[in-house]
C-alpha cells in the first residue's frame, strides 16, 4: 500500500495572494493528483498547517482551494486523515477550536484527527499525534511513550532547520520520539533528515529563504517502509544573474513569479531596460534588483558603494560588521528567526 504525504499546504499564504494560490494550484494540477491517478493512491495523510491564517478564513480563498484541492479528492475517491497544525488551530493553548473541524465537514472522506489516535494501514501502525500545546501537552507525552512503528506529527524539535541555515533551538527533545522506527512529521518548511526523524517541508515556496530549497511531497510504502520524495518542479522565486554580454534573457519565463536580478556586468543601459520593461509586461509579482553603483560613488556618498539588498542579507551583513566577540553566527539565527515570524504575524 502506498500513502501520499502532505504537510504545511498554508492555503491562504501570502494575504490571500491570487498569485501565490495559481501557484500552489499548478502543483496539484500538474503534480499532485496526476501521481495519486498514475499510481492508483487512495490514501493521503496531512500533517497540519492545512490553512495559513489561525483566526479567519479568506472566502475567495477557501473556494478555490476546495475547487483544486479537496474536491478533486473527493472526486477521485482519496480518504484524508489530517492532524491540526499550529496555523490551523485558533487558541494557543489548546486545538478544540480548529479550521479543519469547521470548514471540512462536508468531506465524508476526510478525517480530522484531533486526539493522539494509532491506526492500522496495512498492518502498518500509525500515531498521529496533533499539534503540542499546554492543554494535550502531558497527556500526547504519556501516549508517544506508550505507542511504536510510525509517528506522523506537526512537531517543534530541537536541533533542526526551520528552513535552510536557520537552526531551531528551542521546542522538544528528540530522544522523546526515538524508539519510533520512523518520525514524519511537518511545522518546518525546510526538508531535512537526522536519524529516525524527517522534516518533510512544504510542497512549493514561500519565501526567497524558500529559494532553490527542493519542495515536494512523500509517498510511504508500507510493505518496504520506504519515504520517497516526489520533487515540486514548480518555482516561483528566480534569480536572474544579468550580463549583457550574453544573451537577452526570455523575460516570460518568469511569468507571474518573484525575480531578484543579480547585475554582473551591465554597460548597454538600453538593453537593461527592455528586460526590466519585458517583466512587467509579463506580471511579475515583485522584482529586486541587485546592482554595485560604485560608479557613482562621490565624497557626498561617503561610502564605498551602495547596493541593494534583501532584508536577510542586510541582517547578516549588519552582524558581520559588529565588532564583538559574541556568537555572531548564532545573532543570526536569532535575527532570521524574528523575520520569519514577523512575515507571519498576525494583526
Amino acid at each position: 500500500m502506498k500513502i501520499a504525504i502532505l504537510t504545511d499546504t498554508h492555503f491562504g499564504a501570502r494575504n490571500d495572494s491570487s498569485n501565490f494560490d495559481a501557484y500552489f494550484k499548478k502543483f496539484y494540477d500538474e503534480v499532485f493528483f496526476p501521481f495519486l491517478r498514475e499510481h492508483q493512491i487512495k490514501t493521503v495523510f496531512h500533517l497540519g498547517d492545512v490553512f495559513d491564517r489561525r483566526k479567519y478564513i479568506n472566502f475567495h480563498t477557501l473556494r478555490s482551494c476546495k475547487d483544486y484541492f479537496f474536491n478533486p479528492l473527493q472526486d477521485l475517491g482519496v480518504d484524508m486523515f489530517v492532524i491540526p497544525g499550529n496555523h490551523d488551530t485558533y487558541y494557543k493553548n489548546t486545538n478544540e477550536v480548529n479550521s479543519l473541524d469547521l470548514l471540512l465537514r462536508e468531506y465524508a472522506n476526510i478525517s480530522v484527527i484531533e486526539e493522539c489516535t494509532e491506526m492500522m494501514f496495512d498492518n502498518q501502525r500509525f500515531s498521529f499525534v496533533p499539534w503540542l500545546c499546554s492543554t494535550n501537552y502531558d497527556d500526547t507525552l504519556k501516549f508517544i511513550e506508550t505507542h511504536s512503528g510510525v509517528c506522523l506529527g506537526h512537531f517543534e524539535i530541537s536541533g533542526f532547520d526551520m528552513f535552510r541555515g536557520a537552526r531551531n533551538d528551542g521546542g522538544m527533545d528528540r530522544k522523546v520520539l526515538s524508539h519510533y522506527d520512523k518520525v514524519l512529521t511537518g511545522h518546518f518548511h525546510h526538508r531535512s533528515t537526522d536519524d529516525n526523524i524527517y522534516y518533510l517541508g512544504s510542497p512549493y515556496e514561500f519565501i526567497w529563504s524558500d529559494y532553490d530549497d527542493p519542495r515536494g511531497f512523500h509517498v510511504y510504502d508500507t510493505d518496504t517502509h520506504e519515504l520517497t520524495f516526489i520533487v515540486n518542479p514548480n518555482r516561483i522565486f528566480h534569480k536572474i544573474y544579468y550580463d549583457d554580454r550574453h544573451p537577452t534573457v526570455d523575460a516570460s519565463n518568469y511569468k507571474k513569479a518573484c525575480v531578484k536580478i543579480i547585475v554582473t556586468h551591465k554597460q548597454d543601459y538600453h538593453k537593461f531596460d527592455r528586460l526590466i520593461e519585458a517583466l512587467y509586461i509579463n506580471e511579475v509579482i515583485e522584482l529586486t534588483i541587485h546592482e554595485d553603483f560604485s560608479e557613482f560613488e562621490s565624497e557626498a556618498l561617503n561610502e564605498d558603494a551602495v547596493n541593494i539588498e534583501d532584508t536577510m542579507t542586510l541582517l547578516s551583513e549588519y552582524v558581520d560588521a559588529i565588532e564583538s566577540d559574541r556568537d555572531k553566527e548564532r545573532l543570526k539565527t536569532l535575527l532570521k528567526t524574528l523575520y520569519v515570524e514577523a512575515q507571519n504575524l498576525e494583526i
